[in-house]
């Protein structure tokens, strides 16, 4: 089937792919955009998770202030150049994932900075309420796991639904944009600060 320019030039338009990604993905497809854009998606994400280990010394620190100044979020996401910390696509993605944290609230960046004790002590109060729920006792263990599955959805930023998009986690939306921009990028740190609310430690 012949590629024709404007197949290419919608195709690119769509995905942000490069011109001769686009056309071997059409080619590999056969001609079809949709099955074009998956095949881009996934090679785009390999990458991605290739590019994961490069280091990453540039970035952004964004502020974030909501409607009403009662909520406040400082972010750090670190790239591997200053030319991509000064590229709108990725300004625009920091942006976003500082006014996800100031709506959803995330305690942590990613599972790996949940503090142990948190975790052993979130599963052993779910035994216990799944117990006096008169849950088998062999079965308490595998409950607590999959409650704890459901603490990290809810508490840790990488794992929490995008306020946007609720089929992306964060951590697909920062794989997404490594694809698109060509480059690691890490979410560092945060701080969300709610106006009266006491100071505690995570």
């Amino acid at each position: 089937m012949e590629i024709k320019a404007e197949m290419v030039k919608e195709l690119r338009e769509k995905s942000n792919a490069g011109m001769m990604n686009c056309k071997k993905a059409l080619i590999e497809s056969g001609g079809d955009i949709i099955k074009a854009e998956e095949i881009l998606k996934e090679k785009g994400l390999a990458e991605a998770s290739k590019k994961a280990f490069r280091a990453t010394k540039e970035g952004l620190i964004e502020s974030y202030i909501h409607p009403g100044s009662r909520i406040g979020v400082l972010l750090e996401v670190n790239c591997e150049t200053d030319f991509v910390a000064r590229n709108e696509m990725f300004r625009n993605l920091v942006h976003d994932i500082a006014l996800h944290i100031a709506a959803a609230a995330p305690l942590y960046v990613s599972k790996g900075d949940v503090p142990p004790e948190v975790i052993e002590r979130e599963k052993e109060l779910y035994k216990k309420q799944a117990l006096n729920e008169g849950k088998p006792e062999k079965i308490l263990d595998r409950i607590a796991e999959g409650k704890i599955n459901k603490f990290y959805e809810e508490n840790c930023l990488m794992e929490q639904l995008f306020i946007k998009d609720n089929d992306l986690k964060i951590s697909d939306l920062v794989k997404h944009n490594i694809a698109k921009i060509g480059e690691n990028i890490v979410v560092r740190r945060f701080e969300r600060y709610v106006l009266g609310e006491e100071m505690k430690g995570r």
